[in-house]
């Protein structure tokens, strides 16, 4: 079950919250008390309000969550210190070039999501979570692009507009956060497809719970990208774990990467910053759906 927090959470609180812990090179939260509401997913800019579906699209029924578009409300705990045996790093890596950030209409937009190029038969598919692109109540966002690479505003391998949207039944019905994941098809750019400019990671599916993955992905107040390098172990069976520090809002969708292979720069993703608690409560302790049958399933009708 998603745990949600009680009462709608202010973009603004969030985003301060997002701040302080920013500007105070905060690593990983320690302690269950003083907590303060924040986004894993980070939301449009507070200044607009989010926008609606595809004008064909059918909202789903209504959600437990009283978020503006079922980003996810989670918490930022108090006390602070840095764990041992985990490497994280903000510098570039070979793995960033299939990463990029989710942004709402264009690069200018805020970016509040992650998402990685995934191999298909269309080299067009991207993997990130459910919850960055389909909400139950209101269906798929129309206004998302997927900027790989993006830095300090630049934008080296282009901006790449979402098309088709492919989640779960039960996501689309219940948010079930077992599988919070979504492939989207992008827009191909001159000519190309992602996959062609990129190259992408392959898709691994029941690859176990304990694995060393790198993890790449973009908080809402950074304009850089943070990678962090750990063992997954099992939440449950449904789900995996990791714990990485300073995976803040804006993180959802991150790939989890093993077998990277430094030569062709690509991987196996095994899982995706969502699921349980649509991703976590604290920005030291991370989730994921498992990758078994039901992620097969779905990347199935993707690429169908």
């Amino acid at each position: 079950m998603t745990v949600r927090e009680p009462g709608p959470v202010s973009r603004a609180v969030a985003g301060v919250a997002l701040a302080a812990l920013t500007a105070a090179g905060c690593t990983t939260a320690a302690g269950p008390g003083g907590a303060t509401p924040t986004v894993r997913s980070r939301p449009a800019s507070a200044a607009a309000s989010s926008p609606g579906p595809d004008a064909g699209s059918s909202p789903g029924p209504d959600s437990a969550s009283g978020d503006s578009f079922g980003w996810s409300r989670e918490r930022l705990r108090g006390a602070l210190g840095r764990q041992t045996g985990v490497t994280r790093t903000a510098k570039p890596t070979v793995l960033n070039g299939l990463v990029g950030a989710v942004f709402t209409r264009n690069a200018d937009g805020d970016h509040f999501c992650t998402a990685s190029v995934v191999d298909s038969a269309g080299l067009n598919l991207i993997v990130t979570a459910a919850h960055c692109v389909w909400d139950p109540r209101l269906g798929q966002r129309s206004d998302l692009v997927f900027v790989p690479g993006y830095r300090d505003g630049d934008t080296p391998s282009g901006v790449w507009p979402l098309l088709a949207v492919t989640v779960d039944q039960a996501w689309k019905d219940d948010a079930d956060p077992d599988v919070d994941v979504a492939f989207a098809v992008v827009q191909p750019q001159n000519g190309q497809q992602v996959q062609q400019v990129l190259g992408a990671n392959r898709l691994g599916v029941d690859r176990g719970y304990r694995l060393e993955v790198k993890v790449t992905g973009y908080p809402g107040t950074s304009e850089v990208p943070i990678t962090c390098s750990n063992t997954t172990s099992e939440q449950s069976p449904t789900q995996l774990r990791i714990d990485c520090p300073d995976w803040t809002g804006g993180t959802s969708g991150s790939p989890w990467v093993t077998d990277f292979d430094p030569d062709s720069r690509t991987g196996t993703v095994v899982g995706v910053i969502g699921g349980y608690q649509e991703g976590g409560d604290s920005p030291d302790t991370s989730y994921s759906s498992y990758f078994g049958d039901r992620v097969q399933a779905l990347y199935d009708r993707a690429t169908g």
